[in-house]
């Protein structure tokens, strides 16, 4: 598979495909999914496929259909994960210390209007987890943080219309 190692770069490829940005974890989870989907979970799947064919007829068959379809949501997925892992540059964050500015892989804090402190961690979209406070990049508030320095003012579009927010730290994390 085709993978770069980059703190930044362009957003297109060679074929017109979208480029996308990882961290080492967030690869590294997806490249072990697609392994494991791979050499576990489809070859399970195709030997009861082949077991279940082996009974007569197929079309009342539930072991059959059920696992037919389980195999196409099987290949589906390892279509997606093929694609995405040979279109990604990994963003190593020690290539990113000592920037002032966000780009991906900053952890960014920020104070809303309301006067509340919020921490995000900008990653992939497959990275994303709210709750761990791992928001894509490319959501309203990745965009409006992107390029941003320490005591900058941005403008976020929000439900109820457009909220200022203010930087007050930045840093590019070793881990997660």
């Amino acid at each position: 598979m085709a993978r770069k190692n980059s703190s930044q770069g362009s957003n297109n490829n060679s074929q017109g495909q979208q480029q996308h940005y990882m961290t080492p974890k967030g690869y590294a989870t997806l490249e072990k999914e697609l392994h494991w989907l791979l050499h576990d979970e489809r070859p399970k799947i195709v030997e009861i496929v082949s077991w279940a064919a082996g009974n007569g007829d197929r079309s009342e068959n539930g072991d059959y259909i059920y696992n037919k379809k389980r195999l196409r949501e099987i290949d589906r997925r390892v279509r997606y994960l093929t694609k995405k892992l040979e279109n990604t540059t990994i963003v190593d964050p020690r290539s990113q210390q000592n920037l002032e500015r966000v780009y991906f892989g900053a952890k960014v804090t920020y104070i809303r209007e309301d006067e509340r402190e919020v921490t995000v961690h900008l990653v992939d979209v497959d990275e994303a987890d709210f709750r761990e406070g791992r928001i894509n990049w490319r959501s309203p508030v990745g965009i409006a943080l992107m390029k941003a320095e320490e005591g900058d003012v941005v403008k976020v579009r929000v439900d109820g219309g457009i909220e200022e927010i203010e930087i007050i730290e930045i840093s590019y994390p070793l881990e997660g």
